[in-house]
């Protein structure tokens, strides 16, 4: 009884790990670029219950393989085992903003920031005060040349990432070539860990981050945003089942509790 106690108690800690992460992925839900995180629990090693009278009987003329059989089998718990990012595409959002990029593909801008260079695929950025182009915290996003200065300039951005400037004051003037957006990928994009404000982190796992070039850099959209992919009527789904989860180990305990209480109480005082 007092292991049926720990199997439930684990199972309500586990639901309550999975509770966590699904409440977080609603409150992002109109987040940009967000990415919905998935929680994966393990079982402990299960004990495999058998007839114990026919126990000890050997057919296998090769080894010593125990031919009891067997008729069930108790689990000893659960643990969360990895949480992870899902980095599937989130929808794009028009905005007609020139400063907002959006990525359809694997990859990742690069940000740089006064712990080093991060890496977002939240495109709603803006020219700064100082004239380069900075996400919402006013970190510089980097350009394969460095930060990109696009003050008193028109510009645009292909599918590429190149930037094509032109000064303001010159309607005349032809567009050149400014810069190319510094995208990049992982090797295990699955392991960079999250960094709060739509900003990642490469991991030993992961890998360093390399440049996106050819078929694995991913198409820049001028003028969208990535949505976040979480799916609230998914993510509501899981909750109730959650709850239900958490509730049926709790009610566990209780029963398990109730048990050892009249064990107590009336089968010991029975046997003084």
């Amino acid at each position: 009884m007092i292991r049926g106690w720990y199997t439930a108690a684990s199972g309500m800690n586990a639901q309550q790990k999975r509770l966590d992460a699904v409440s977080n992925n609603l409150a992002n839900v109109d987040t940009t670029s967000y990415k919905r995180d998935i929680t994966v629990s393990k079982n402990f090693p299960e004990l495999l219950i058998r007839r114990m009278n026919d126990d000890g009987v050997y057919k296998n003329p090769f080894g010593s393989a125990d031919a009891a059989p067997i008729i069930g089998k108790v689990g000893l718990g659960v643990e969360l085992n990895e949480l992870f990012t899902d980095f599937e595409q989130g929808s794009l959002k028009q905005t007609s903003s020139d400063s907002d990029f959006a990525l359809e593909g694997e990859g990742f801008f690069a940000v740089d920031t006064p712990s080093g260079e991060r890496y977002t695929r939240n495109g709603n950025f803006h020219v700064g005060v100082e004239g380069y182009l900075v996400t919402k915290e006013g970190y510089p996003v980097l350009g394969e040349k460095g930060k990109i200065f696009l003050q008193d300039t028109e510009y645009t951005v292909n599918k590429d990432g190149e930037i094509y400037v032109r000064p303001i004051s010159d309607d005349e003037a032809d567009s050149v070539l400014l810069d190319r957006l510094k995208l990049v990928t992982f090797e295990n994009p699955r392991y960079i860990t999250k960094q709060g404000s739509s900003l990642y982190k490469d991991s030993a796992v992961s890998g360093p981050a390399v440049p996106a070039e050819g078929s694995a850099r991913p198409v820049v959209t001028q003028g969208f945003i990535e949505a976040s992919n979480v799916n609230v009527v998914n993510e509501m789904v899981q909750m109730i089942e959650i709850n239900r989860a958490y509730e049926a180990n709790q009610k566990t305990i209780q029963a398990e509790d109730t048990m050892m209480s009249k064990l107590w109480n009336e089968v010991v005082r029975v046997g003084r």
